[in-house]
């Protein structure tokens, strides 16, 4: 649904799930998309197509005959020129949910999912290799294809978590026994003769010890922990969700049952179940295909823009034409005031001659009234002249004044066009429909302040550069600022070893041209005669030869006027090599639109094609068109608004709302302290192995991965996200008052007979400022810890003053009137008061247990255990190495039971 630009404005979530519509109770508008990396294959196209179909029927009995895919499309490479595609309309590469691409190097083949929401959120993509779709035997190791496609769409679409865990594989519960980390507890492992040795502190298993479950056992639940299991068909519900296990879904949904979450907290709650089953026939999926890009510039050139913003405009979309937009690209421009008028028809980008033709036509002049429509219906007409059709074509529409026409009358046109409407309200007057417009068409939306120190202009034209997968042709931002001075504007960037290539240093200024003094990291320093000028639009360029010196770029700017004016400086570059990817950053806010009920959250996503880049410096402006500015640090912590610690996910709450239209920009810095992470996303689990008709089955070992951080050096990045609006109640003159964020990272240690308890401070409002006081609560009951906190025991740390946001606290407890024995179980939670007395949410459960080591001789074993989990010591024994033809996978053939066979993978039938 659109947004109302007056009356109840509608809360636009932004997700890369944004696009998927559930009609009745079929999904529309999922995009696949496969990355140009990958070759044409007909095989590809036929896997991804069975899965879908298959993953709809599973998805349909998963939760109780309620949703199905419906209408699926996939996005195919611009280079694959076999087959019959149709034209592709607003889909686009960054806007997929599911992406086909090369292994990363920190997952190999196996499924995961990108996400870093709370609970219920929507992620943002599934990630899948052509290896896994291709290979059966990759079925033996996740599982069938279409139970483990919708475990990923569990993450992506209901903001579910797994339900095992590869850190914590076993635990105890609060009966005593030992257990497998698993939903639900009904699924059963088979008893082996071999020792799995206990660790003499915890009494659980030692890291080497493996479950195994029985295959082919008739367990329906659930799909987020086992969907390799024959039977397992269901997600866990409320009667059958294991609470006490240490999953992420645990940690995440506070104990909640998947099941749960999707009916009561999704995007998707309260839906209807239907009475009538589906089948693979109610599936409809088509192929589509983007050829070359084709962008109008639709440009104000009514009474209003005249000055200082006609000048403005032509220094930002300048630098748009020569450094952003891409090779093969076709450009048209159109500028409209009173009437409209066609400068350019499409000119392909074919060499710098051409890119020049296109500044050379940009409007000088600005005078007339604001008829918005009629210029949109010009730019239709030009974007017409490549193949009759406007689908798939992109309009960039820029105005500074509210229409003097109606813009409900080409409202219909436009959304039906099937073009990609991008909107830059310059000013604070622009009209409040350009979001609408955005939104109708999958477009983007940007606020611009109109002022050159601000550089937003220029920000909202680099910002629409787009990618089709290959990062080596993206333009990468590596410097974006402004300042108005009487004198000196001094700083610094960096050119790190992904980038240095088509490296552009761009200057522009308000009124006389300043002193430029540039130094290279290797000392060479040259001034404003190197620079290209051009005193029409007061912009001086310099193009870097070859590839950028690396390391740190030193700018001075002088400003050799007798009054202050306004400099901006933007550097551009792309990948040095074809072979390495840049480094990316990504900034979008969790809402389009706001009304001030709840917080906004930022993010900064700083990666290296997936891998995430760690330990930067991140900042967020946020700026509206009322003149409210803030500047938020961002955090990748694992607190607050942060889902986990070190994920190249930057993030922070935004608490300070006011009524406006505000842009976001972020800045990323880094002095030889980022990192590579090999940090593990939400994905299906790698089985080692099974019991299966008796016989204990193992797999090959998992494929080795990178797993140590690697030094990335010194980095500079900017990124603009899409512009929000926020709307407050009439009559508000703030945002209500916020608690302090949820706990999410409690951690709990059993001394003795002591607790001892750490977390993350959170703030006073939500991850701001600084909380009062804290309440800490335990129970060797956990569902009363859950539902009635305060009637479990409570514990006053009044001696604990809290701490700075984001500071580590620790408090130490022992527990009164509770005698503990071998197996006592207590479960633990906190949760913080601000000044306003308003209290966060309860933290993250976390659970002690008393273990007595027995005295040895003999050692317990998991035989003695437990009667419903088999844990085996993988590697123990080993008998014989096979080569699998899997990537060189080593295979080990390993006697661990005399009760069982031992079949390796290379062997079975």
């Amino acid at each position: 649904m659109a947004l109302q630009t007056s009356g109840l404005l509608f809360v636009v979530l932004l997700s890369c799930t944004a696009g998927i519509q559930l009609d009745g109770n079929g999904y529309t508008g999922v995009l696949f998309a496969i990355n140009p990396s990958i070759s044409e294959d007909p095989a590809l196209l036929q896997r991804i197509e069975n899965m879908i179909q298959d993953a709809s029927v599973v998805l349909y009995g998963a939760v109780e005959n309620r949703f199905y895919f419906k209408e699926v499309t996939i996005l195919v490479p611009a280079n694959w020129t076999e087959g019959n595609y149709s034209r592709a309309k607003t889909e686009t590469y960054e806007k997929a949910n599911v992406i086909i691409d090369e292994p990363n190097k920190s997952y190999g083949d196996e499924p995961y999912t990108l996400q870093y929401g709370q609970c219920g959120e929507p992620g943002q993509y599934i990630h899948l290799t052509p290896d896994f779709l291709l290979d059966d035997r990759f079925i033996e190791v996740y599982g069938k294809r279409d139970k483990v496609f919708v475990h990923e769409w569990g993450h992506l679409r209901w903001g579910l978590y797994d339900e095992y865990s590869e850190e914590q594989p076993f635990y105890r519960s609060s009966m005593g026994t030992l257990e497998a980390t698993r939903c639900s507890k009904e699924i059963q492992g088979r008893h082996g003769e071999s020792e799995c040795k206990l660790d003499a502190t915890t009494g659980l298993p030692t890291s080497d010890c493996k479950f195994l479950p029985i295959k082919d056992a008739p367990v329906k639940e659930s799909i987020m922990s086992f969907p390799f299991l024959d039977h397992v068909s269901k997600f866990c519900s409320n009667e059958t969700h294991n609470a006490e296990a240490p999953t992420r879904q645990n940690q995440k949904c506070g104990n909640r049952a998947a099941l749960d979450v999707i009916l009561k907290s999704s995007k998707d709650a309260n839906t209807s179940q239907l009475s009538t089953p589906i089948s693979k026939q109610n599936t409809t999926i088509k192929t589509v295909q983007r050829k070359r890009r084709v962008v109008c510039l639709t440009l104000d050139v009514s009474g209003s823009m005249n000055g200082p913003r006609i000048a403005l405009l032509r220094q930002a979309a300048t630098l748009f034409l020569r450094t952003t937009i891409e090779d093969t690209a076709a450009v048209g421009i159109v500028q409209f005031s009173s009437s409209p008028l066609i400068l350019k028809t499409l000119t392909v980008i074919d060499g710098e001659q051409s890119r020049e033709e296109l500044v050379e036509v940009l409007p000088t002049t600005a005078n007339g009234g604001t008829n918005i429509c009629p210029g949109i219906d010009k730019a239709f007409e030009v974007m017409k002249g490549d193949d009759g059709s406007t689908e798939g074509d992109e309009l960039i529409l820029l105005t500074d004044g509210e229409a003097s026409d109606n813009l409900n009358d080409c409202r219909d046109r436009v959304m039906n066009s099937g073009a990609r409407v991008h909107t830059i309200a310059l000013g604070p007057s622009a009209d409040k429909k350009l979001q609408d417009f955005a939104n109708l068409t999958d477009g983007i939306f940007h606020k611009s302040a109109d002022s050159i120190d601000s550089n937003a202009l220029t920000d909202a034209f680099a910002s629409l550069a787009t990618s089709d997968g290959n990062l080596a042709q993206q333009t990468i931002q590596l410097e974006s600022a402004g300042k108005r001075t009487t004198d000196w504007f001094n700083g610094t960037f960096s050119v790190d070893w992904t980038v240095g290539k088509d490296t552009v240093i761009t200057i522009v200024y308000e009124a006389s041209m300043p002193k430029v003094h540039i130094t290279s990291p290797s000392g060479l320093s040259f001034s404003e005669s190197r620079f290209d000028h051009d005193t029409k639009i007061r912009t001086l360029s310099f193009k870097v030869q070859g590839i950028a010196k690396n390391g740190e770029w030193h700018y001075s700017l002088f400003n050799q006027g007798t009054s202050a004016q306004s400099m901006a400086i933007t550097v551009t570059s792309r990948a040095a090599s074809a072979d390495v990817p840049p480094i990316t950053v990504r900034a979008h806010m969790n809402q389009k639109s706001a009304d001030g009920s709840k917080a906004m959250v930022v993010y900064a996503a700083v990666t290296q094609k997936g891998l995430p880049v760690i330990r930067a410096n991140v900042t967020a402006t946020l700026e509206s068109d009322n003149g409210h500015k803030e500047e938020l640090p961002l955090l990748d912590n694992g607190a607050g608004a942060d889902a986990f610690r070190h994920d190249g996910i930057y993030s922070r709450y935004f608490t300070k709302l006011n009524s406006g239209r505000y842009s976001l920009k972020v800045r990323v810095q880094n002095q030889d302290n980022g990192m590579l992470s090999a940090h593990k996303h939400s994905g299906v689990l790698y089985i080692s192995g099974y019991v299966e008709n008796g016989t204990v089955v193992l797999n090959p070992p998992k494929p080795p991965v990178s797993q140590q951080p690697v030094e990335v050096g010194s980095f500079t990045r900017t990124a603009t996200g899409e512009s929000f609006v926020v709307e407050l109640p009439p009559g508000s003159t703030g945002p209500p008052a916020f608690p302090p964020s949820k706990i999410t990272d409690l951690r709990a240690t059993l001394e003795g007979e002591n607790i001892t308890i750490t977390w993350t401070a959170p703030g006073e409002s939500y991850d701001q400022g600084t909380a009062s006081r804290y309440h800490i609560g335990w129970s060797e009951d956990l569902a009363l810890l859950r539902s009635n906190f305060n009637d479990s025991h409570l514990v006053d740390p009044w001696e604990l003053k809290p701490q700075e946001v984001g500071s580590t606290e620790q408090y130490s407890f022992l527990p009164h009137n509770l005698s503990m024995t071998n197996g006592t179980t207590i479960f633990v939670a906190v949760l913080a008061e601000n000044a306003n007395s308003l209290r966060s949410d309860i933290s993250n459960i976390e659970q002690v247990v008393k273990f007595i080591a027995a005295p040895p001789p003999p050692a317990p074993s998991l035989e003695e255990e437990s009667t419903n989990v088999v844990a085996i010591a993988v590697g123990v024994t080993v008998a014989v190495f096979a080569i699998l033809a899997v990537g060189g996978i080593i295979c080990s053939r390993i006697k661990l039971f005399r009760r069982y066979d031992v079949i390796p993978l290379s062997e079975r039938p």
